[in-house]
């Protein structure tokens, strides 16, 4: 990617951005307190930015940190955020208040990922979910994505399989927007092309509930459980490795669900 952008120049990476964020010249102008002339400049390569005016730019398009570090490249500067391993001592607060969270979470599912889904942290009620998944599939490294939507994984235990399949290629298709990630695209052109195991005609329906948003409806040692999806990330992080961590959390759909995790964990 970097060698890539720093090929085609900060310009049309500039443009390329704005047109994807449908937004004109002349808004951007005014965001970023310049000029719709200054800008056009930019992107045809007639003026070339500070670096500055690069991380205004990037900002106001709302461009993820790693693709701000590939525009100040572009433009002939150094990177101005780090990516720093989650091990690495400096990030010990991250990395721990991390684990404090989704451990205090339990009974309840929580699992913290990358920007590829990787598993890079999970709690016991993640790990009861896992009973009986294939070594192949937990072989490092865990994706989340992987472990859902795979037939040998969680998909023939997802009750309403085809909806929450929908959900989450949906939700990977907007990263992919976001991100612009080669990597991330051919992780969904895999998970996508995984079959969809057939519904069981045996099976009787369950019975509608009001959920107020859609639930994972997953079996689990002959009942279903229900739970709703909720995803946190960090706030004006100043890493790209901060940056591209996610905590998602299972929040329970309904009472038995919450009574039967909390019989499993007292």
């Amino acid at each position: 990617m970097t060698a890539t952008s720093t090929e085609r120049g900060v310009g049309p990476l500039l443009r390329a951005w704005r047109e994807q964020r449908r937004v004109s010249q002349l808004e951007l102008a005014l965001r970023a307190d310049s000029s719709a002339r200054h800008i056009s400049f930019i992107e045809t390569g007639r003026s070339r930015p500070s670096e500055e005016m690069v991380l205004r730019l990037a900002e106001h398009l709302d461009v993820p940190v790693r693709e701000r570090n590939a525009l100040l490249l572009a433009a002939g500067y150094a990177p101005h955020y780090p990516e720093t391993p989650l091990d690495d001592p400096a990030l010990d607060a991250v990395r721990q208040g991390m684990e404090r969270l989704i451990q205090g979470y339990e009974p309840y599912p929580a699992i913290v990922v990358d920007a590829m889904y990787n598993v890079l942290a999970a709690n016991r009620g993640i790990l009861m979910l896992l009973d009986g998944i294939p070594e192949h599939l937990l072989a490092p490294p865990l994706n989340a994505m992987r472990l859902t939507l795979h037939p040998e994984g969680l998909a023939p235990r997802i009750r309403n399989l085809r909806e929450w399949r929908g959900h989450l290629l949906e939700q990977m298709q907007r990263q992919i927007a976001l991100h612009r990630s080669e990597p991330l695209r051919k992780l969904y052109e895999e998970v996508a092309a995984y079959p969809v195991p057939d519904a069981d005609p045996s099976e009787e329906p369950a019975v509608p509930v009001p959920y107020f948003a859609l639930p994972l409806q997953i079996e689990h040692e002959g009942r279903t459980l229900s739970f709703i999806s909720s995803i946190s990330t960090f706030n004006t992080p100043m890493d790209v490795t901060v940056a591209e961590l996610a905590i998602e959390t299972l929040l329970p759909a309904d009472p038995a669900t919450v009574k039967y995790l909390q019989s499993l964990m007292p």
